[in-house]
């Protein structure tokens, strides 16, 4: 019984061993396998770096500012007793725009103005009889301050009822109001915008090893995102003369003609100042770039010898990693300032799919565009 027992797991582990062994030896050899299958080439588009001559220029980023803006407010309260504007309207120079309710203040410069008349009329009195000699220079005098103050206090109630009435500080485009008849508006409170936009400025900032570059009446390139394909021209018109003790850069204000208005303030706008100096450069795809905070980097594609199936040497394509130092964009490309010559591919695209050595086929049926001056197409 005992041997029978023995014999029996003997068989076991033998049958079990045997099942583990084959499992083992499977998978080993399927991994040997996928070890040494060959890999496909990726398929890849290609551009080669290419020396140009760039006209030297300085670029920055900032904002279109109106000319004048402001949002027309009040100097005194009051209920708002007529809206004589349109949202949108454009407006002259002192064109009406709301008129606050003013009884009170009325009644107050009629009371203020006949206390004025009974001065003057006081004042005519006394000037007669002083000429005859009737009463002293001092009483004259003190009808004299009399008859100022009267006419000061009607002067300020006159100029506090002009507060009344709200006018445009200047000539341009009104916004959306913001008010309604019969509120009850407090002082300083916003009635609505109004922003001369004919010309406009465009505030841009520069580093400030470029200042020496930049002086007035330069002209100034810009673009907006609002206007695909249009660049609009300009000048200098002013230099902050202080840098900005955090970001080392100055503010640089240029004056552009606006006839169409389609600068509109607040629009984020791209600048460029064209300098007569020009510099060789060697250019590549921006979109051939690898991006990281470690380092920039392309993909080179290098052609080396290879072996065929049949043991015949072929030549392959592979493609080996290299780190670049980039510089000014334009476009779709970019200076290449270091790390790269004129003349050496790299590939352009399906760089998340390669990596050091990979084997790589060139497909340039379709590429990524690659202007310095790119013109957006209508969908």
């Amino acid at each position: 019984m005992n041997k029978r027992m023995m014999w029996m797991l003997i068989g076991t582990g033998i049958v079990f061993g045997g099942v583990f062994g084959m499992k083992w030896f499977g998978g080993k050899m399927m991994n040997q396998y996928f070890d040494n299958m060959p890999m496909p080439p990726a398929v890849v588009s290609s551009a080669t770096a290419k020396s140009e001559t760039w006209a030297a220029s300085l670029s920055g980023v900032g904002t279109v500012v109106a000319s004048n803006g402001a949002d027309v407010t009040t100097e005194s309260g009051g209920i708002i007793a007529a809206l004589h504007f349109e949202s949108g309207a454009r407006v002259k120079k002192g064109d009406l725009l709301v008129t606050l309710s003013a009884g009170t203040e009325r009644a107050d410069l009629a009371r203020l103005q006949a206390q004025a008349d009974l001065a003057k009329s006081e004042y005519a009195r006394l000037e007669r009889l002083f000429k005859l000699d009737a009463i002293s220079k001092s009483e004259l005098d003190r009808a004299q301050a009399d008859l100022s103050a009267a006419r000061a206090g009607a002067d300020a109630q006159r100029a506090k009822l002009a507060q009344k009435q709200i006018r445009a500080p200047f000539s341009g485009q009104l916004g959306i109001r913001q008010v309604n008849v019969g509120q009850y508006l407090s002082a300083g409170t916003p009635i609505v915008s109004l922003q001369a936009i004919n010309p406009v400025f465009v505030d841009f900032t520069l580093p400030e090893q470029n200042q020496a570059a930049v002086e007035k009446g330069q002209t100034v390139t810009v673009v907006v995102d609002s206007q695909p394909g249009r660049t609009f021209s300009g000048v200098i018109s002013a230099i902050e003369p202080m840098m900005d003790s955090k970001t080392r850069n100055f503010k640089v204000r240029a004056r552009f003609d606006n006839a169409d208005e389609a600068l509109r303030p607040g629009l984020f706008a791209r600048a460029s100042i064209g300098l007569a100096k020009t510099a060789s450069v060697v250019t590549i795809p921006q979109t051939s770039v690898s991006y990281n905070p470690y380092g920039n980097s392309v993909y080179v594609i290098q052609s080396v010898k290879g072996k065929a199936a049949d043991g015949k040497v072929t030549d392959e394509l592979v493609v080996r990693r290299r780190f670049i130092k980039t510089g000014e964009t334009r476009g779709d490309l970019v200076v290449v300032t270091d790390g790269l010559k004129a003349g050496e591919q790299v590939a352009t695209s399906g760089l998340l799919k390669l990596q050091n050595d990979s084997k790589v086929k060139i497909n340039n049926t379709v590429q990524p565009s690659a202007s310095a001056t790119p013109t957006p197409t209508d969908s």
